[in-house]
């Protein structure tokens, strides 16, 4: 039998905050920027936060409206995933298999491992306790059988929670949950379910794959006839033969916070590696596109270095210098996109000591990447998960 456990770290941007500034626990923390940013949007909020209607993605204008007294902070990528890091390498401790999806959550494959940690339950357990005690932050966590079912399930008990979905019982739990509940199901998705009256995933289980297909093409038809059923969702495939790749995001505003523009920028980066892991080639050439809102010029530029890339970190850092050699500070961002090129086969497969450098450790932890974002467009992990839950 399988199990894979999908741990979420709580409003993770915030939780940070808090944990180096004691003074801020017990208060509501935003974190995007301060009151007087009026281009500034919410990137996370503190639990005590969210009880005031605050939440990601929203107005720095209008969170202070309705949490008037709370803790507002531009936020420190840089101390992010530094705490980030400090997490997946306890991950690495109980799983050989840990496939991370952003700077706050990651799958881990702990098939096999009951002789060194005991039942999964008992392991999951285990798995937040040492989390807490190393890095001082807390993480809801899912466990399951699959993957899908277990990311859907870290979200049941949040903050600090464990939930678990007994072999046998995937399909029951899914039957349950509201259509908003899907992993994959995007905003224009969600639009066409409440046009054809899909409430529940009971609703849409009713139906067969054909219909499904017919009103949602065929891969994604296939994908859902799956997921409601609870079954594995998560099989991907491959673009071989793309001498380049990339991704990039339109903004209903204009990007003038840092922060913001940063968090944004370690996204598209994120989505960039997990692709280029997926195809199992190698870059040393990073591109970057900006899109200016005030007169829609576009700049671009691009950087070929010494070395392949061999983990996320390192693409992120050479797309921050390159943009910051790019940006035109002080004017408002439209259009941000990034990506690799002049893609090549891996030449060699490294076989060293485990974890002997913090490169090699990083490779290994993202050796497995999700692969989500490629054979079903509304299947990509929107951004919102990289922004704290």
């Amino acid at each position: 039998m399988s199990y894979y456990l999908h741990a979420d770290l709580d409003a993770f941007y915030a939780s940070v905050e808090q944990l180096d500034h004691p003074e801020y626990k017990g208060k509501p923390v935003i974190v995007g920027g301060l009151p007087g940013d009026r281009r500034s949007v919410v990137s996370a909020a503190s639990y005590e936060a969210r009880k005031f209607g605050v939440h990601s993605a929203m107005p720095v204008v209008q969170a202070v409206r309705l949490c008037p007294d709370g803790m507002y902070l531009r936020g420190n990528m840089k101390r992010y995933r530094e705490k980030s890091e400090e997490v997946m390498a306890v991950f690495s401790d109980f799983s050989p298999m840990v496939e991370q999806l952003s700077v706050d959550e990651a799958f881990l494959d702990i098939t096999g491992t009951e002789k060194l940690f005991g039942p999964p339950e008992t392991m999951a357990r285990k798995l937040k306790q040492t989390i807490m005690e190393k890095t001082g932050l807390t993480v809801s966590a899912g466990l399951a059988s699959n993957k899908y079912v277990a990311k859907i399930a870290s979200g049941m008990s949040k903050p600090d929670g464990l939930f678990i979905v007994a072999p046998g019982n995937e399909e029951q739990f899914m039957l349950g949950m509201p259509v908003s509940k899907i992993w994959g199901a995007g905003p224009k998705t969600q639009e066409q379910f409440t046009k054809h009256g899909f409430k529940t995933c009971a609703d849409i289980h009713r139906l067969s794959g054909k219909i499904l297909e017919s009103l949602f093409g065929k891969a994604f038809g296939e994908f859902l006839y799956r997921a409601v059923r609870g079954e594995a969702a998560e099989t991907f495939e491959r673009e071989p033969g793309n001498r380049s790749m990339s991704a990039e995001r339109t903004f209903p505003y204009d990007l003038y916070d840092e922060f913001e523009i940063e968090t944004r920028l370690f996204s598209i980066a994120s989505e960039v590696f997990f692709r280029l892991l997926q195809t199992g080639c190698q870059s040393r050439t990073v591109f970057i596109k900006i899109r200016y809102g005030e007169d829609f010029s576009t700049i671009s530029g691009r950087e070929t270095l010494q070395n392949p890339l061999s983990t996320l970190n390192q693409l992120y850092d050479q797309l921050l210098v390159l943009f910051h050699k790019k940006y035109r500070e002080g004017k408002g961002i439209r259009l941000l996109g990034a990506g690799v090129a002049n893609l090549e086969p891996k030449s060699t497969v490294r076989q060293t000591e485990l974890f002997d450098s913090v490169s090699e450790k990083e490779r290994l932890l993202e050796e497995s990447i999700l692969q989500i974002n490629t054979k079903y467009p509304n299947a990509a992990l929107k951004r919102g998960r990289l922004l704290g839950s």
